[in-house]
């Protein structure tokens, strides 16, 4: 919790019981000393949890921010991904290391295989990376993003280990509910990107409008809300400092059982998500 701001943001846990921010900040476009001022800024105002990736290319504005905020570094969890082409035993090891490079840091908090990528079949090898990497302190949790459930059971089947976090695409107008019970049954949480819905036009939808205007909010507030009722992380990104504080500001109202069936009503179906057996990036 911020002392300056009053901003406190709620948690749910991972595995192995460690507390885990339900509303990080995203970072997929800032970058150079303006990205580096708006990671410094959202940590200074009570931020924690800060998501960035080597395919972003920010990771040296994310660090440099980190390092502005002022704020303890053993209290700032930093979220990295290991990129498409650098999977695999050897170079997914790095790959991460020129990560750490980028950032300036000695360790992260959490490191993520970005997308499963099943053509080049190395996302095993590069999950015994992360492994490695965890049991040596680099990172502090492992996990994957964009893998569907049969893709997360290869690698428990082969190395015993479940990964601690999977971040896909998830908003009401893709709920994704297998995957959520897939990830409940076993102990990973759930993060979300793109919940906002910005790809299939949720803004729009009269549904998502009726709730906010129910409850006298905006309609982000109602998706994040809707979002970390489930205990599904959210990172939305902004560099407007008024947004960020309503992104993480989300305790002022409830949805009831009418809003939860009106936003149902915005689900578009599993098959228009972005298929990791099919979409991959390097």
């Amino acid at each position: 919790m911020s002392e300056t701001t009053g901003l406190s943001i709620p948690t749910t846990t991972l595995a192995d019981g460690t507390p885990f921010p339900l509303i990080g900040l995203g970072t997929g476009q800032p970058k150079g000393p303006a990205g580096a001022e708006v990671v410094a800024a959202a940590l200074r105002e009570g931020y924690r949890l800060v998501d960035t990736a080597a395919q972003y290319g920010n990771e040296t504005a994310v660090g440099e921010g980190v390092r502005r905020s002022g704020v303890d570094l053993d209290e700032v969890l930093v979220a990295t991904k290991i990129a498409g082409g650098d999977q695999g035993r050897a170079e997914a090891r790095v790959g991460f290391q020129e990560s750490l490079r980028r950032l300036g840091l000695d360790r992260v908090a959490l490191l993520l295989i970005h997308w499963p990528n099943p053509s080049r079949g190395l996302a095993l090898d590069t999950w015994r990376t992360l492994i490695d990497l965890k049991e040596e302190g680099l990172a502090q949790h492992i996990g994957v993003s964009n893998f569907r459930p049969e893709q997360l059971q290869e690698l428990f089947d082969a190395t015993g280990v479940w990964p601690e976090v999977n971040q896909i695409q998830l908003s009401p107008a893709l709920p994704r509910q297998e995957s959520l019970a897939f990830h409940a049954e076993h102990g990973i949480v759930t993060e979300a990107w793109g919940p906002l819905g910005g790809r299939e036009g949720l803004g729009e939808q009269f549904a998502l409008r009726k709730v906010a205007e129910k409850h006298g909010v905006s309609t982000s507030r109602v998706i994040l809300r809707w979002t970390i009722d489930q205990g599904v992380v959210v990172i939305p990104r902004s560099s407007n400092p008024e947004r960020r504080r309503e992104n993480a500001t989300l305790d002022g109202f409830t949805l009831d059982d009418a809003d939860r069936a009106l936003l149902a009503s915005l689900d578009l179906g599993e098959e228009t998500a972005w298929d990791s057996r099919e979409h991959e990036e390097w």
